[in-house]
């Protein structure tokens, strides 16, 4: 796995659009063929569109694409955008003669983090997200850029983080993508170790690895407690064939490793939610233990995704509500690892 990214499954591409201005923007997933997709949300305060579809009762199976936006509610018209950008590369669910694309989404609140929010009657979210779907390559930026821009988490700057895995005993790969705007944390205490040590590869959050104790400070309940304030988004994807039931299950395993990258997670507080999608390349050999083993490798690749998105996030010119991971006051040696001055 070259990248390391969600788009090393193959037929995927990921787009992202900031405005620095507005501290904000949006990431757009677009798939090269329709998807098999479904989400499973899990904290108490979502905002989403087009969900109610990815039921796997619902009679559309397929999507052309996800849009994850910050805004809270402003920003479900980014999905307009890529829907806009869809229509006119003649993509979409077909009904007579027309084409409908089918563009599920999400947002994260971002509205407090000191970007100028004063954008008039409509807010910019839908050209945004026309421009993020222009944008999608399978080479994208991690950290403060899309959905990330204006992301934080309970101590520090939050951002787009994404990573990937083969499936081990199987011909399956795993890609996993979040925009981390966490109302918990995803260090431990006031130090640079991830929850999600334990299952980092090739130090691409640092390389710490975890603590021998974990400090008990570091389990206090976070004192930023404004409700709806806070989301992460995650879609997980990956090359097997699955039905919208199995993507579903797929996504409910997935979700266990937002609460190995974030302490606490899911709470009423957050809009936590993720996406599953599956391209059906590779036929399932044991449809029970087949997904077992894609939900183990899903989990593990989030949680390492969350951590990305908070180790690549920088700070925004002319911001400083929250402090990127790089410039904490950390011991010196840490301060020379992760770059900060």
């Amino acid at each position: 796995m070259a990248r390391n990214c969600i788009a090393d499954i193959p037929g995927l591409r990921v787009g992202h659009a900031s405005d620095l201005r507005i501290a904000s923007g949006v990431t757009a997933i677009l798939f090269d063929a329709p998807v098999i997709a479904s989400v499973d949300v899990r904290g108490g305060g979502p905002g989403t569109r087009e969900t109610d579809l990815l039921d796997p009762e619902r009679t559309v199976e397929r999507i052309d694409a996800l849009v994850l936006s910050g805004g809270s509610v402003f920003g479900l018209d980014a999905a307009a955008g890529v829907t806009a950008w869809l229509a006119e590369a003649g993509r979409g669910f077909p009904v007579g003669p027309m084409r409908v694309p089918i563009v599920p989404g999400a947002i994260l609140f971002d509205l407090l983090n000191g970007g100028d929010k004063d954008w008039g009657r409509y807010p910019p979210y839908r050209e945004l997200g026309f421009l993020a779907a222009a944008a999608a390559s399978d080479d994208f930026a991690l950290g403060s850029v899309g959905a990330g821009t204006g992301a934080r988490t309970g101590r520090l700057k939050g951002g787009v983080g994404s990573a990937s895995a083969t499936v081990p005993g199987t011909g399956f790969s795993v890609g996993a993508l979040a925009a981390v705007n966490a109302f918990g944390n995803a260090t431990i205490g006031d130090g640079p170790h991830f929850w999600a040590a334990p299952f980092e590869q090739a130090d691409e959050f640092g390389g710490l690895g975890s603590l021998a104790r974990v400090p008990a400070d570091a389990l206090a309940f976070p004192a930023r407690t404004l409700p709806g304030a806070a989301t992460t988004l995650a879609v997980v994807a990956t090359d097997a064939a699955l039905t919208k039931a199995q993507c579903r299950r797929l996504a409910v395993a997935a979700q266990d490793g937002l609460a190995r990258a974030l302490v606490p997670a899911h709470t009423p507080l957050d809009g936590d939610l993720v996406f599953a999608v599956a391209t059906g390349a590779v036929p399932l050999a044991d449809p029970v233990a087949d997904l077992a083993r894609l939900g183990d490798a899903a989990a593990r690749v989030l949680a390492r995704s969350v951590a990305r998105g908070v180790y690549c996030a920088t700070s925004l010119p002319g911001y400083a509500a929250v402090a990127p991971l790089s410039i904490m006051g950390l011991p010196p040696a840490w301060r020379d690892l992760f770059g900060g001055a």
